[in-house]
């Protein structure tokens, strides 16, 4: 069991940067590939980036590429999304979710999701 809580959301300018954090509890958490979603108003919930358990491979959406960065520090059960460069089209909800598979990008694939936080990007 996997228990994700995400943080850093928040209301920034176009071309500003954020940086969201997934925090998980439960020992199995290291085991699991973690990814980032998000879900815009009216839309639904797209993959951008997932980080295998032992953090060596990553995997981006065309839209996360060049400007979102994926991260964790198992001693800390956290995963990073460094966003920058952000859009108004940036703006959603981010959810991180824990996979056992990798190179997964459908939501079907992941058992494990948090609460979401919200980003609003300013134009």
């Amino acid at each position: 069991q996997v228990q994700l809580v995400e943080s850093g959301g928040g209301l920034v300018q176009a071309g500003g940067s954020l940086r969201l954090s997934c925090v998980a509890s439960g020992r199995a958490f290291s085991s699991y590939n973690i990814g980032w979603f998000r879900q815009a108003p009216g839309k639904e919930r797209e993959f951008e980036a997932q980080i295998s358990w032992s953090g060596s491979t990553t995997y981006y959406a065309d839209s996360a590429k060049g400007r979102f960065t994926i991260s964790r520090d198992n001693a800390k059960n956290t995963v990073y999304l460094q966003m920058n460069s952000l859009k108004p089209e940036d703006t959603a909800v981010y959810y991180c979710a824990a996979s056992r598979l990798l190179f997964a990008s459908r939501e079907r694939n992941y058992d494990y999701w948090g609460q979401g936080t919200q980003v609003t990007v300013s134009s």
